[in-house]
């Protein structure tokens, strides 16, 4: 009884990690396409990723109970905020139940656009939080585990650097 707890509680702390940094390109487990990830909107309709063409993706996955998750929103909201106008969209998406979802976001006063994620094995995502930076062809530039302050200015000349540059 005791084993089975302790392989619980690791199992947990494994699947929400702070430290386990996995920058830049993406690995093989992972897509490098945006078409690859599919998301609906909390009202259960199909997000067709097609019309963020021409811009910078950046989502950020995410759950209510993930405490990294949480302690990063912050900077999110100040880089989504700060880049309003640099054709970058920031989507937050979460494989949890919608109405998880709608209850977090109407606990707090963020102005992100929450997702609901439908395939994250399927994108390898292994821990949390985790996020996707793609280019405005649709193509993944960054991807990393862990949280990150993505509201100084490292991170935010990451993402303008991905948004400026138009190479395929």
């Amino acid at each position: 009884m005791k084993l089975t707890i302790f392989f619980l509680i690791v199992i947990t702390l494994a699947g929400c990690s702070r430290g386990n940094k996995d920058q830049s390109a993406p690995s093989a487990t992972s897509t490098d396409d945006i078409k690859k990830v599919k998301l609906t909107d909390l009202n259960d309709k199909e997000i067709d990723l097609d019309q963020f063409k021409g811009k910078t993706v950046f989502i950020n996955f995410w759950a209510t109970w993930c405490k990294p998750c949480l302690q990063e929103m912050p900077s999110i909201e100040r880089a989504q905020a700060e880049l309003k106008d640099h054709n970058v969209t920031f989507l937050l998406a979460s494989n949890e139940e919608v109405d998880q979802i709608e209850t977090f976001k109407k606990k707090h006063n963020y102005t992100f656009q929450y997702v609901h994620l439908e395939n994250m094995e399927e994108l390898g995502i292994q821990a949390l939080p985790t996020t996707y930076i793609f280019n405005s062809e649709g193509k993944l530039k960054f991807s990393e585990t862990g949280s990150r302050n993505w509201g100084n200015p490292a991170s935010l000349d990451l993402i303008n650097k991905i948004a400026n540059d138009h190479e395929k």
